[in-house]
């Protein structure tokens, strides 16, 4: 190659970032290999680099027409729209704060899941006890115990090192070995069923559970061979209610949900917010029954089995109607409710929910549905023992169970005995021996 053509291509090479930018310009591609206008290569470029300035800046406002154009944020200034999922309202309230960092009585929660949350690490568990010390929780009862040797594992976790600092409920399997989209080869399908569970039953008292815990999916999510849901009364389970109560064991039921999750997730929904993030958790839909029937069904259950212990969970699914509670309590001796998660729809209504506590102080027991954040633990306290207004019932920014902050209803120290430990330490075998071990060592 002659020394004019390695010229030529250091030319086109120099001018080239120049023409790989405007490939469609004949004009910058020309200069680039053959600028008349100066003699020599470093010329050239100064001269280039100061054409390419020019255009840029003559076709700015053309270049800047043909970006997308992107619509303001919905960020709720300057007059725009807000997101719901974005609204952090900061209350000008100024009220009385009592942030209680401890229960004024040791307290029996009966409605825990540390299967479920914890996985079986111990490190965990460790660090739960230590909120439960601070927090002066005595005793935890995990509803997850299964049964068999699951259950036997589930105890070898929370009593190898802590033995009277929880107790555990059981689980019946009704799906045994049958396969998971197939109801009818499931176990509970077997005309045996009720028989050899009341015979697990039993096992599994002298195992060490103080109880039966059924799942919501009972009557919600299980079906019959047909594709039809299982029902709650159905007489094929009567004998597991009968065995409960002829051993002395308290079923703990969780039967529906909120009334909200059971209507259409529209603008009219009170908890559209949670239902946006958790559609799986919705239930309206000819596929479900209505929330109505699946209360009834469990009242049926109820009547029906006079000598067993009912702790329904959640204050009965109804924390939103407490009058309808407190006639079923009313009417159903056997029956006894807790209020697990449900101080969200408690302290929205902090004077009926203080008149329902008071009439049926005998009645109700204390439950979170933890383990959660010991922040969230200490709302509960706030709860019951003061009379705070307008505070949050969760530790999170935009709070999971209804867009709303709660009351304190600053219950009586009594009521609050019973609330806490004595309710749970009657109904529940074995508990006030666990109780009285805590109270000597504390």
């Amino acid at each position: 190659m002659n020394k004019r053509n390695q010229g030529e291509e250091q030319d086109a090479r120099r001018g080239g970032w120049i023409s790989s930018s405007f490939p469609s310009l004949p004009l910058v591609r020309m200069l680039s290999a053959y600028c008349p206008l100066c003699a020599s290569a470093p010329l050239r470029e100064i001269f280039l680099a100061c054409l390419f300035g020019v255009m840029l800046f003559c076709f700015s406002p053309w270049l800047r027409a043909q970006q997308p154009h992107l619509p303001p944020p919905l960020d709720g200034r300057d007059g725009r729209n807000l997101l719901l999922d974005s609204f952090r309202p900061k209350p000008m309230l100024q009220v009385a704060e009592h942030h209680l960092s401890r229960a004024r009585f040791p307290v029996i929660d009966v409605h825990t899941h540390f299967r479920h949350k914890f996985h079986g690490s111990a490190e965990e568990l460790d660090a739960w006890v230590k909120t439960m010390d601070r927090n002066n929780i005595a005793i935890c009862v995990s509803l997850d115990g299964q049964w068999g040797d699951l259950f036997d594992e589930h105890a070898r976790l929370l009593g190898s090192k802590y033995r009277d600092r929880f107790a555990i409920f059981a689980n019946i399997d009704w799906q045994g070995g049958g396969k998971v989209n197939e109801p009818a080869t499931w176990d509970c399908q077997r005309p045996d069923f009720a028989r050899r569970v009341a015979r697990e039953l039993a096992a599994s008292k002298e195992r060490g559970a103080c109880g039966l815990k059924i799942f919501k999916q009972f009557g919600l999510e299980y079906k019959n061979p047909d594709g039809s849901l299982i029902k709650i009364d159905d007489p094929r389970w009567d004998g597991i209610w009968q065995e409960c109560g002829e051993l002395g064991l308290p079923v703990l039921i969780h039967v529906a949900d909120p009334a909200a999750f059971f209507l259409p997730i529209d603008e009219t929904n009170e908890r559209w917010e949670e239902l946006h993030r958790h559609p799986e958790w919705s239930f309206f839909g000819p596929q479900f029954p209505p929330r109505e029937e699946l209360l009834a069904a469990f009242l049926r259950v109820v009547r029906r089995h006079p000598k067993t212990t009912f702790i329904s969970a959640h204050v009965a699914s109804n924390a939103e109607d407490l009058a309808t509670v407190g006639q079923w309590l009313d009417e159903c001796p056997n029956l006894d409710v807790e209020i697990a998660s449900r101080i969200a729809e408690l302290g929205r209504q902090p004077r009926a929910a203080r008149r329902f506590i008071e009439k049926y102080q005998d009645r109700i027991l204390f439950g979170t549905d933890g383990p959660w954040p010991e922040e969230r633990v200490r709302l509960y306290w706030r709860f019951l023992e003061t009379d705070d207004e307008y505070f949050p019932y969760s530790e999170r920014p935009f709070p999971p169970q209804g867009f709303w902050n709660i009351s304190g209803i600053h219950l009586p120290d009594a009521i609050l005995r019973k609330l806490y430990q004595e309710n749970a330490a009657r109904l529940i075998p074995g508990i006030r021996e666990k109780l009285e071990r805590y109270r000597g060592g504390s």
